[in-house]
């Protein structure tokens, strides 16, 4: 497990709306959760603010960081990721940033 891993989400039921989760979390923390944002499809998420939901790209398709939702998950929840965004940390440590208040 590594920080801006992208798992999908468990749950097939609202794969539609949340189709993954981007693990937040510093890789060195060892413990039995991880931190993750909900990824929403683009078309399903409505009036994003500018700097906390930021569009992100996970394989091909648009999806917004939904920084609000961040919470802790089992690891049994986030097994084989999809991909790695560390790419777009940029953006993605702005809305923590934003939500946080380290900026």
């Amino acid at each position: 497990m590594a920080r801006f891993d992208v798992y999908p989400n468990p749950d097939v039921a609202e794969r539609a709306m949340v189709p993954f989760w981007l693990d937040v979390q510093n890789t060195y923390i060892e413990v039995d959760t991880r931190v993750v944002v909900p990824l929403y499809a683009a078309h399903r998420f409505r009036a994003p603010v500018r700097h906390l939901n930021p569009v992100l790209v996970v394989e091909g398709k648009n999806v917004v960081m939904n920084t609000t939702a961040l919470g802790a998950v089992p690891i049994a929840d986030v097994r084989r990721p999809v991909a790695n965004i560390k790419s777009q940390q940029a953006f993605i440590q702005e809305a923590l940033d934003t939500l946080l208040g380290g900026f």
